[in-house]
């Protein structure tokens, strides 16, 4: 299986959610955040949707694992004529 994520993209990406979810908020909230602030929470989104990529990442490993065990398994099946 290729790898379907550009990771370069997915990082860009997840600095214009960041980004996005500040905005949001500032509009929301109707507060304007301080820059310290804008750069706090910056790294606490980006931390967040990395562990999410992360666990994606590792979903995909056990999908790929499944789909091998299961092809073993079909090509068994059709040789030993179970």
């Amino acid at each position: 299986m290729r790898n379907a994520v550009d990771y370069a993209v997915v990082g860009d990406n997840i600095l214009d959610i960041a980004d996005f979810a500040i905005e949001k908020y500032e509009f929301t909230s109707g507060k304007a955040l301080s820059d310290e602030a804008k750069e706090e929470a910056v790294e606490r989104v980006r931390d967040a949707l990395w562990e999410m990529v992360k666990a994606l990442r590792n979903q995909r490993k056990k999908w790929r694992k499944m789909l091998f065990d299961a092809a073993d398994e079909a090509v068994r099946g059709a040789v030993e004529g179970s």
